[in-house]
């Protein structure tokens, strides 16, 4: 079973940076797409960034265009999520996933198969 731990995340003040990351000691990412979701308190779950295993394909919701990067390190196992200008409104629960040995980027939660447990991200105004 795959299994993905997200670390990163904290309490930042607006206008701040974090970057998440989302590893996995065990299995190795291949080519699989990876993508990160959040979910804020009384929200569904949201799609925020995919990204294909090659890393050379990548999608953003509107909302985070040109303040967040996804980013992967194969040769490390690890998924990473830089965001800057961080907003108060980007304050949730952020998840790491991946789409098994599936290459296009999708934004669909569905698509994906096995979730990390979650960071949490708190943006104080």
């Amino acid at each position: 079973q795959v299994q993905l731990v997200e670390s990163g995340g904290g309490l930042v003040q607006a206008g701040g940076s974090l970057r998440l990351s989302c590893a996995s000691a065990r299995w190795t990412f291949g080519r699989s797409a990876m993508g990160w979701f959040r979910q804020a308190p009384g929200k569904e779950r949201e799609f925020v960034a995919t990204i294909n295993w090659t890393g050379g394909n990548t999608d953003y919701t509107d909302s985070v265009k040109g303040r967040f990067t996804i980013s992967r390190d194969n040769a490390k196992n690890t998924l990473y999520l830089q965001m800057n200008s961080l907003k108060p409104e980007d304050t949730a629960v952020y998840y790491c996933a991946v789409a098994l040995n599936r290459a296009p980027i999708t934004t669909r939660a569905n698509y994906y198969d096995y979730w990390g447990q979650g960071t949490q991200v708190t943006v104080s105004s």
